[in-house]
């Protein structure tokens, strides 16, 4: 309507300026206007009339309409014939669109029939996809089941296996340990059978299962069999200390040393035989160091210069000639038997190796006792450490080294107790005294100096070559560790002493030459330990 009314009024729009410049009376309009009476019908209220009106007065349609003095009914009537002649052409329109529209009412239809279908299979898709939900959720479930009893039959197959691996004896075990030879091989089939024997002992459990009463008999027979076997093997070796000519030593590292773990299953495993393989030892080695050190204080005797006899002192008492004085040399200048002269130099030859009589007997020299004293004690320093590592890396006893040793001293003992008392030479004495001196000298030093690393918190640098400071140190840590080590070793050591070890590329090549050279390395590594 607006539309037709708008498309009416076009032709009179150029006119509305001057329509807005007369003022327009609506009163005055509608006053005018006569209303016809309708005769059917009743009385006419006109209540409300003037509020409309007054509503319409602001209307521009309205106004522009009574400005140009048009009767409303004729305008109506024209308004209702454009009405009518738009609702025509609507008409004629659908008209032409009929087929279209009966169209898309088809498509509309067969659509709506579709889509009906599309409804019922996805209700269907619906329950199903719902059945499955309910499916997987029990598949979910028996999954978990089965993952929880896999793992647990895991875990009882893996204690399983290894409790079955811990108890079997194998064949190729027993024809080893019945048949084979002690080798390499042998050692490390002992290692096993070590732990199949603790682990039946040990075992609370193992001891209350049925697997065990079958086993447990065999492993008791091949306990028994491997003791018998390498205690035979371990005597064997034993009995070659005996022979004469011997070298005690090589013996000891390249064939003892192998087999280190015979002991310690015989230790575990055989406590009666290994107690008397270690009492056999003990008096085999007890024995053999025993004679050599009473065949070199023999073969010494024979090289003694004589410096000094009784007759050369004042008051003193007439004795019986001991082990050493027997064939002794005469000193020719009896005016030497206060002089020191040469015989300073045993203390700058304190560190050199001990003499070997034959050799010194063939050259036809002499010596003063000082000298064969040095030599003697060189002797058992180099003896006694050889001898206390082996001990302390085969047994694993520090007792078994004193045990072995009071043969050894007991000897020296003796030979000390026979010359001593008869010994004249004041200078010799006096020379032997600070040839033990320089020795304990050197030991209180390695005390103190091993306090210091201990303090310095770099006594594993000096002795084992390096001590991590942590186990994500970086490098710059390292070397301030090994450089404040070495600091510590120049700065308490002499200038000539200095010479001798400014070189080594190590603080622990630099402490084993002073050991090497000034002392006694195991009797200070047991003063560290204490």
């Amino acid at each position: 309507m607006a539309d037709v009314a708008g498309a009416t009024m076009s032709p009179s729009i150029g006119e509305s300026n001057d329509a807005q410049k007369n003022v327009f009376d609506l009163g005055a309009f509608v006053g005018d206007l006569t209303l016809e009476e309708d005769p059917s019908s009743d009385d006419i209220s006109l209540e409300g009339l003037e509020q409309e009106l007054e509503e319409c007065k602001n209307n521009d349609v309205v106004v522009n309409i009574l400005s140009k003095g048009t009767k409303l009914r004729d305008y109506t009537k024209g308004v209702e014939n454009d009405l009518r002649k738009v609702e025509l052409d609507s008409i004629q329109d659908y008209i032409k669109e009929s087929d279209n529209l009966v169209s898309l009412h088809d498509q509309i239809r067969d659509c709506d029939s579709i889509l009906s279908q599309m409804e019922t299979l996805l209700s269907g898709f619906q329950t199903e996809i719902g059945s499955i939900s309910s499916d997987i959720k029990i598949l979910q479930e028996k999954s978990m089941d089965m993952s929880l009893r896999l793992k647990n039959r895991k875990v009882a197959e893996s204690k399983l296996a290894k409790f079955v691996e811990d108890i079997i004896v194998p064949p190729r075990m027993v024809d080893i340990l019945v048949d084979g030879e002690v080798n390499e091989e042998y050692m490390r089939t002992l290692e096993i059978l070590s732990k199949k024997l603790k682990f039946v002992e040990v075992d609370p459990m193992v001891k209350a299962s049925k697997a065990l009463k079958d086993v447990q008999p065999e492993l008791e027979k091949l306990r028994q069999k491997a003791v018998s076997k390498v205690f035979d093997f371990i005597v064997q070796k034993l009995y070659a200390l005996r022979k004469p000519k011997t070298n005690i030593q090589i013996l000891q590292q390249s064939v003892l040393l192998k087999y280190k773990y015979v002991v310690t299953f015989l230790k575990e495993h055989g406590k009666e035989i290994y107690n008397e393989i270690r009492a056999a030892y003990i008096d085999t080695m007890n024995k053999v160091l025993s004679a050599h050190f009473r065949a070199y204080i023999q073969a010494l005797e024979k090289l003694q210069l004589d410096i000094a006899t009784y007759n050369d002192l004042i008051g003193v008492e007439t004795r019986s000639s001991g082990l050493f004085v027997r064939a002794r040399e005469p000193l020719k200048n009896r005016s030497a038997v206060f002089a020191l002269g040469d015989r300073i130099n045993i203390l700058k030859d304190i560190d050199e190796p001990a003499l070997i009589p034959h050799i010194a007997e063939a050259s036809s020299i002499k010596y003063p006792y000082e000298v064969l004293f040095r030599s003697l004690q060189k002797l058992l320093m180099d003896t006694a450490t050889s001898e206390y590592n082996f001990c302390d890396d085969f047994y694993g006893e520090e007792s078994i080294f004193y045990e072995i040793f009071s043969g050894p001293f007991g000897v020296i003992d003796e030979h000390f107790n026979s010359v001593l008392p008869s010994c004249y030479d004041a200078i010799g004495l006096m020379l032997m005294i600070q040839i033990i001196h320089k020795h304990q000298l050197f030991d209180n030093w390695s005390v103190k100096m091993l306090a210091v690393f201990g303090f310095q918190d770099v006594i594993e640098v000096v002795t084992v070559e390096f001590a991590e400071p942590g186990r994500n140190a970086i490098e710059e840590q390292r070397l301030i560790f090994k450089h404040k080590a070495r600091f510590h070793i120049y700065q308490c050591v002499n200038s000539e002493i200095f010479n001798k070890i400014f070189n080594a590329s190590t603080s622990k090549k630099a402490w084993e030459i002073l050991v090497k050279t000034y002392g006694d390395e195991e009797k200070n590594k047991l003063n560290c330990r204490r």
